[in-house]
């Protein structure tokens, strides 16, 4: 036995020392700087074999492929000490709004989801009227705000003509039953190509579909578009150029859900999906003018979608309102048994809930540090809850965390499934080559240790525990978007956030706030941003360049 080890041992050690990639004493002693380590000249010598062994494991598994839905065996719990679900309450009846066939269809395209299920199930309009409808605005309007990547025509038109078949013979399956809809192209569908965003990966399709266009196609709902996504979930730079705003061609629509958010401001599609692993939905809904729910974290199934940190990454709805990302986020609950991370907790959402009856907090100091015409919005806003009856304690984020460690967990995450990309230079063809770009962040998390990455998510476990102390006795906390650490810290802790507009700034573009939620309580977030667009027109306004009169 001990021979054999031994064997085994001058194998890997002569496969190293025949190996392109060996190393000496001295890069050792150049690569321990990069953890800030200063090993005596012995030490390293005892080292070096151990280190040549270990590079001979790494390159070993280089020669096993991984498919791209193979998680590691380790999955995160965003829930902290102690934590209960939620107990399930009465399940929520949504109901159509009565509405009229307006004369210009084209008016539809800013229409509710209740409004067009009221039309759809009533056959005031046809699925293949709305549907068609739509992808004409994609066509007219899509050359000035690249927001799609890929028109799923066939495939809605098949959809839209079963709905209304089902319809007509009283087979109605709810509210999302013929309304067409638009994904992030970071989602599969079989039989288009998935492109991430990234020009190494603009042919790609992959042979499944994801679970979450599934439960709308199971919902009845109509995929219309598969929407751009910044590369490889950055920004909203892809292959063919920036996605924009809708509310100002001059400026991109942010990232990474960017063709989600615009799509959806400028009425090329009734609502949509995105992710988010750091601000991607909040940032585009902010930017776009529109509402979007980031789910707390293992709340919706991400088979199918390409991962940038398994355990960050949400998929979430993006709408022009709390009332519509309530009814999409209904239906794309996560389900099925395909995902490590799902953990089944119920939905609990009340229709015109007495919101006096919320606990909830502001941070106050981050509000009144912003003077600019955003922060005027923000403050604007707070003072609309107050004349809601709402009181609000005033608190102050987690303090005695090293906030800076934190980008280890995503970089090293994203470095390992986008490994192949890495080595085989095709990382070069990305778009962006700057400092900031997604490429230059893979290329780095090559230097990540791992001891680090674990000390990362030790001190997140702090992190989490503190938020949850924090949170204890609120429902909703209500945030800045932007300008404090509220969206790194609810993105590690994996607590839900609602974005919605507050209005314009001083140049025109749409501002707004966010409200975070307990672990599994989204509810209360929806209940509260519905409360408060009833008692606002914010989530009413329609970009001028594409509002239809």
């Amino acid at each position: 036995m001990i021979r054999a080890i031994l064997f085994i041992l001058l194998v890997v050690v002569i496969s190293c020392k025949s190996n392109e990639h060996t190393f000496n004493k001295r890069d050792i002693k150049g690569a321990q700087r990069l953890a800030g380590l200063n090993f005596e000249n012995d030490k390293i010598r005892l080292m070096h074999r151990y280190l040549l062994r270990n590079y001979a494991g790494y390159d070993s598994m280089r020669h096993y492929g991984i498919p791209y839905d193979i998680s590691p065996a380790m999955v995160f719990d965003p829930r902290p000490s102690g934590f209960e679900f939620p107990e399930k309450g009465t399940p929520t009846a949504w109901s159509a709004i009565p509405t009229d066939r307006p004369e210009i269809l084209n008016k539809l395209a800013f229409y509710s989801i209740p409004q067009l299920a009221y039309l759809l199930q009533n056959r005031l309009v046809s699925s293949e009227e709305l549907t068609g409808m739509y992808i004409n605005r994609i066509k007219k309007y899509n050359e000035q705000l690249e927001a799609i990547i890929t028109i799923t025509e066939d495939l809605a038109l098949e959809q839209a003509r079963r709905a209304d078949k089902e319809i007509a013979e009283g087979n109605y399956r709810g509210l999302l039953h013929g309304i067409p809809y638009g994904v992030k192209d970071l989602m599969a569908v079989e039989g288009y190509p998935t492109t991430w965003g990234a020009e190494p990966y603009r042919e790609q399709q992959i042979d499944m579909t994801a679970s979450v266009v599934k439960q709308l196609e199971e919902a009845g709902a109509v995929l219309i578009a598969k929407l751009t996504s910044g590369s490889l979930a950055r920004g909203d730079v892809w292959f063919g150029g920036t996605t924009k705003n809708p509310w100002d061609l001059e400026q991109g629509a942010s990232g990474s859900s960017a063709g989600s958010g615009s799509a959806t401001s400028a009425g090329l599609v009734a609502f949509s999906l995105g992710t988010e692993t750091l601000g991607s939905i909040t940032s585009p809904s902010n930017r776009c003018g529109i509402t979007g729910l980031r789910p707390t974290y293992g709340r919706v199934s991400r088979k199918g979608v390409m991962t940038l940190s398994w355990s960050m990454d949400k998929v979430g709805p993006m709408a022009r309102s709390a009332q519509d990302c309530a009814i999409v986020f209904s239906h794309i609950l996560g389900s099925y048994n395909d995902d490590p991370t799902i953990f089944e907790s119920p939905f609990n959402y009340t229709l015109d809930r007495d919101i006096q009856t919320l606990k909830i907090a502001y941070l106050a100091e981050d509000f009144r540090k912003d003077t600019t015409s955003v922060g005027k919005r923000r403050l604007e806003a707070l003072n609309k809850f107050a004349d809601l009856g709402i009181e609000m304690d005033s608190v102050s984020l987690p303090e005695g965390i090293p906030y800076n460690s934190f980008d280890i967990i995503l970089r090293a995450e994203s470095g390992a499934f986008f490994d192949l990309l890495i080595r085989s230079g095709e990382v070069d063809d990305l778009v962006q080559q700057h400092p900031g770009s997604r490429a230059n962040s893979l290329r780095q998390s090559r230097f990540i240790p791992a001891v680090e990455y674990l000390q990362a998510n030790r001190h997140r476990r702090v992190l989490m525990e503190k938020m949850n102390e924090l949170m204890k006795d609120y429902d909703v906390l209500i945030a800045p978007t932007f300008g404090s650490r509220q969206l790194q810290i609810t993105n590690l802790t994996g607590h839900p956030a609602l974005a919605i507009p507050t209005g314009l700034d001083d140049e025109g573009h749409p501002t707004s706030i966010t409200l975070i939620g307990n672990l599994f309580d989204e509810g209360s977030i929806l209940e509260l941003g519905e409360a408060f667009q009833e008692a606002t027109e914010f989530d009413e306004a329609r970009p001028p360049l594409f509002d239809v009169h």
